[in-house]
């Protein structure tokens, strides 16, 4: 791990100081009054479902609700400010993407935040990207898809500046030498709305959003940007497969709470999160939803961080996306 990249050496410090102090008395009395979970972009995405899902269990576990409350936009530096700017007792958790805090500040001038403001509870889940297009269009194969490109050129919905599927598009022109227009939304969910309202040819959009669209025909997957085939649609090949390596691409879905959080709270979270998510319905639901559990803490995850801002950092300088 290269340390000097200035986005996240802060954070690893803040982590790696942070797990040498464990004094369990100041957790005592964690929670003691509702809990705000914040996400960054719309509801109806995985985010807002892994939100929901630890949130019900902490609530059976505590008895103290946790409400859920999405405030999206501007590729998700509304809620993480948002958060970051909260006190840091644990009771203000984000649950959002990787992006926000690996893409957004090569992307972004004059930030609110900074990444170092946050601290990953826990790399939760990651997923895949699926390239899906509306049938109308005629698409059979990426091939088909690429064919047009290099004519007409095509348009591309995205969860918004900076969201994975703007990087994918990004990334797609340049490997295969296609025009796209990028045509960015807030959040995942209504991005895979215009590809089904066929507003748009494609997208590369979070699996878990098209898969269900892809099993009713409304949606023709073209590809998945994973490293191996999704479990829910095993007949789609990967992009690799179809000799695009460099498109591959993985969602990850980090909790975060404000840097100055206590090390004990953060463990108290941890431990719920490492609960809920480890339940036997809830991992069925992971993998319905093709999410892969990670379960990531500490410097592993700031380390995990760190890695995916430094690939993405050269994908932006290579490539020239910028906020559309």
């Amino acid at each position: 791990m290269n340390i000097s990249n200035p986005i996240w050496r802060t954070a690893l410090c803040l982590a790696l100081a942070a797990c040498a102090w464990t004094t369990p008395a100041s957790a005592q009395s964690y929670p003691n009054k509702p809990i705000k979970f914040v996400t960054n972009f719309p509801a109806g995405g995985p985010a807002d479902f892994l939100a929901r899902s630890v949130g019900e269990f902490i609530t059976s576990q505590t008895k103290q609700p946790v409400v859920v409350e999405n405030k999206p936009g501007a590729g998700g530096n509304i809620g993480a400010d948002f958060v970051a700017k909260s006190p840091a007792d644990g009771y203000t958790v984000l649950f959002g993407i990787d992006t926000t805090f690996t893409v957004n500040p090569y992307i972004y001038k004059g930030m609110a935040f900074k990444p170092a403001d946050l601290r990953p509870i826990m790399i939760m889940v990651s997923s895949g990207l699926l390239v899906g297009a509306h049938p109308s269009t005629g698409f059979k194969t990426l091939k088909d898809l690429i064919a047009q490109g290099k004519g007409k050129g095509l348009n591309f919905s995205s969860a918004g500046s900076g969201s994975p599927g703007h990087l994918a598009a990004e990334i797609f022109m340049d490997a295969a030498n296609i025009k796209i227009q990028h045509v960015p939304y807030k959040g995942n969910t209504p991005a895979v709305t215009a590809v089904l309202a066929g507003e748009v040819d494609a997208g590369v959009l979070a699996t878990p959003g098209m898969l269900p669209h892809v099993k009713t025909g409304k949606i023709t997957a073209l590809a998945v940007t994973s490293r191996q085939r999704s479990r829910s649609a095993a007949d789609v090949p990967t992009v690799a497969e179809l000799g695009l390596k460099d498109l591959e691409l993985e969602v990850l879905y980090v909790a975060m709470v404000p840097a100055a959080t206590p090390e004990p709270v953060v463990q108290l979270l941890q431990k719920a999160f490492t609960d809920a998510l480890k339940r036997p319905d809830t991992q069925g639901q992971l993998a319905g939803m093709d999410l892969f559990y990670e379960g990531l803490i500490g410097p592993d995850a700031v380390k995990r961080l760190s890695d995916q801002s430094q690939r993405y950092g050269r994908m932006v300088k290579s490539t020239g996306m910028k906020v559309d």
